[in-house]
């Protein structure tokens, strides 16, 4: 987005090699740019900054919210008409050349394709009428957003009283029920047994669902930065 000099992807990674992923993707670019226009140094102003997706709501939220952007960077009117955007794949035309795969955030809108389009299209419409914080600069701007369509929207996002389309490998907590897993782990002094490793990764996967960037994570545990990296690396051996 020219406005904020920015790009955002959603993806659903298949290995544990997201960052060597966005590395080599933010390398290859560089070097093409630099070579077209004749010019040398950094492209890109920092490190990708993530926010995984624990539940299906806010994943059903961040999709619509990237294909919201060029509206709200002033670029069109209607995103269905930004020319690099993937919003023609959600809405039925999967038949165009393109590498992304809309299923993996459809198939939370219904079983058969005309009604995931369906759903997927009003649920852009809508949110289009609503008034968005920048995610770069309020890192809760798509949880709130997700809250607003949650609202707008129950049919698609309650379910028997739960969240629809809920992993079961997954919790996505509350914000008081989260408070007070922190605050509980804070009181066993974060100590290094395996049950309190287990609950201080959880926690840490639970702020960065929510937009957290590391040093955030830190600052809310009470932990260094560099016990939330080895927090996470021991999880992924």
């Amino acid at each position: 987005m020219p406005n904020a000099e920015s790009f955002h992807l959603l993806v659903s990674p298949k290995n544990e090699d997201l960052s060597d992923a966005m590395r080599d993707l933010f390398s290859s670019v560089a070097m093409k740019f630099n070579r077209k226009y004749s010019r040398k140094g950094h492209l890109f102003g920092g490190p990708y900054r993530q926010a995984v997706c624990l539940d299906d709501t806010y994943l059903i939220a961040a999709s619509l919210y990237i294909h919201m952007n060029p509206v709200r960077a002033g670029l069109v009117t209607d995103p269905r008409k930004y020319r690099w955007s993937s919003i023609n794949v959600f809405q039925g035309r999967r038949s165009l050349r393109s590498f992304v795969n809309a299923d993996f955030v459809l198939r939370l809108l219904g079983s058969h394709s005309q009604e995931q389009t369906r759903a997927y299209g009003e649920l852009l419409n809508r949110g289009l009428s609503m008034k968005l914080d920048n995610v770069l600069e309020q890192e809760h701007a798509v949880r709130s957003f997700r809250g607003m369509l949650e609202n707008a929207f129950p049919q698609f996002f309650l379910r028997n009283g739960k969240a629809a389309g809920k992993r079961s490998d997954s919790v996505f907590l509350d914000e008081e029920a989260l408070e007070e897993k922190i605050k509980a782990v804070k009181k066993g002094r974060l100590g290094s047994m395996p049950e309190t490793m287990a609950a201080r990764r959880f926690l840490i996967e639970q702020l960065i669902a929510r937009g957290y960037g590391r040093e955030a994570v830190a600052a809310r545990l009470g932990v260094s930065v560099k016990t939330v990296y080895n927090t996470l690396k021991a999880g992924n051996r």
